[in-house]
């Protein structure tokens, strides 16, 4: 009997023992291939020397200061490396405890930094349907998960929602790359109009979608075309980069691959790694400045945050990162992943997609190729993708509802970033046969 309520009430789960490198071993002595961080976190894999010392040097040192008294060395350190690799006019960071608080902080920040200049009119908030943003209500009311909004609409406050660029499902037939992406982007155009542009205050994306749709990266020129639209109605630009940022995709952070910077930049996961619970907004300096110069202060704040463990982890995560040149391992295991699954699953009767970048990859099932048509609902094949992909050892991070909350099954691979060629190809083995697996059941 367990006296923690799990997400899946009744579920028995296997007892994590330990992990080292992309392994993780249960008290059975299983071995489990981490093949999605966890949830895209453990970009370093389980157990890695450089941050363990780091966390323990810390615990010696100070385990915890509340940020209203002091600041510490290493939050001081972890904000100073932010920076300096940060898109262009960003220039300060402000640290709190993961994803869903970074979201809730940045959309504080947006509405308080219209006030600050006298636009208090600004208040609503543009979205996409079948984005994640966080499991709070702020956050959750910012996205467009609607099998995680449904329950709580009631609490939720108003956002207003635009179709996701999502070329696999909403492209036209013949339609370029290009043209479908600016098409797309104007759907943000049309909406500030419909709202009144002295209404929006920002409009908040996944720079590449995560969970909820299946590391769905953006058609070429969108984000380019947004950037302009949000500068022509002097809208706050939220790139949300949680799951997709730090590396993830080969470059620090996914938005330098559009070639834009944003106003607001929410960070986790990859940040920490999983060795502490750490997440951070990043903030341009015109943002900064109204705070500054106005009230003085940001109106907002969370006991545990700059935590100096937390820092001690990210710090450690991202030296190490760049130390040994980590991100050319992303971008040459990204690579070897994406031809791999190619070889495995372009065709594969049901396999409609394969997408993605650098170590965040995506296979999209569905029952009927040539017409993309997904599989029953009710038939919960990505769950059944999941308990195969545990028996064969392997851990992948399928979802349902990827076309429109309930309909659509893909499964998410984001393997940390020390992954090796030969743990590649047992990635992609193991997931093969387990999708026939779940297939065939």
């Amino acid at each position: 009997m367990t006296h923690i309520l799990h997400r899946a009430i009744g579920a028995t789960l296997p007892h994590a023992a330990g992990g080292s490198g992309i392994e993780i071993v249960d008290t059975a002595g299983k071995r489990y291939l981490d093949a999605s961080g966890g949830a895209a976190v453990s970009c370093l894999g389980h157990g890695h020397p450089a941050v363990n010392k780091a966390l323990h040097e810390q615990i010696d040192r100070l385990a915890y200061a509340h940020s209203g008294f002091f600041t510490t060395d290493v939050a001081e350190k972890l904000a100073d490396n932010l920076i300096a690799h940060a898109p262009k006019g960003i220039s300060h960071t402000y640290l709190v405890s993961g994803g869903s608080e970074a979201v809730e902080a940045a959309l504080k920040m947006a509405r308080q930094y219209f006030i600050e200049k006298g636009e208090p009119a600004r208040r609503n908030i543009v979205t996409r349907r079948q984005s994640y943003h966080g499991n709070t209500l702020g956050a959750l009311a910012a996205g467009g998960n609607e099998w995680r909004r449904a329950p709580f609409a009631p609490l939720l406050m108003q956002t207003h929602h635009i179709d996701p660029c999502f070329a696999y499902r909403y492209a036209e037939p013949g339609e370029s790359e290009e043209a479908y992406g600016l098409r797309a982007a104007n759907l943000l155009e049309q909406k500030i109009q419909e709202l009144g542009p002295d209404t929006v205050m920002a409009f908040i994306a996944e720079t590449v979608v995560g969970a909820t749709a299946g590391a769905v990266t953006p058609a070429k020129g969108y984000f380019k075309r947004i950037r302009e639209i949000c500068d022509k109605h002097g809208v706050l630009l939220i790139l949300d980069e949680v799951m997709c940022g730090m590396g993830r995709t080969g470059t620090l952070h996914a938005c330098e691959q559009e070639g834009i910077a944003p106003d607001l930049m929410t960070i986790a996961k990859g940040l920490g790694g999983g060795y502490e619970p750490i997440g951070a907004v990043l903030l341009s300096k015109k943002i900064y400045d109204a705070f500054a110069g106005g009230s003085g202060f940001f109106q907002h704040g969370h006991t545990y945050m700059a935590h100096p463990l937390a820092c001690a982890a990210g710090l450690a995560v991202q030296e190490t990162i760049q130390r040994d040149n980590l991100l050319a391992n992303v971008t040459e295991m990204g690579a070897l992943l994406q031809r791999r699954l190619g070889e495995r699953f372009g065709n594969h009767a049901h396999v409609g997609d394969i997408r993605g970048r650098g170590l965040f990859q995506a296979v999209e099932l569905v029952e009927d190729r040539s017409t993309k048509t997904p599989f029953d609902p009710a038939r919960k094949l990505h769950a059944k993708v999941k308990k195969a992909a545990m028996a064969r050892g392997l851990m992948v991070y399928p979802m349902g509802g990827t076309i429109d909350g309930q309909r659509g099954d893909h499964v998410l691979l984001a393997p940390p970033f020390i992954v090796t060629p030969e743990q590649i190809g047992e990635i992609v083995d193991r997931l093969g046969s387990a999708i026939d697996d779940a297939l065939a059941s």
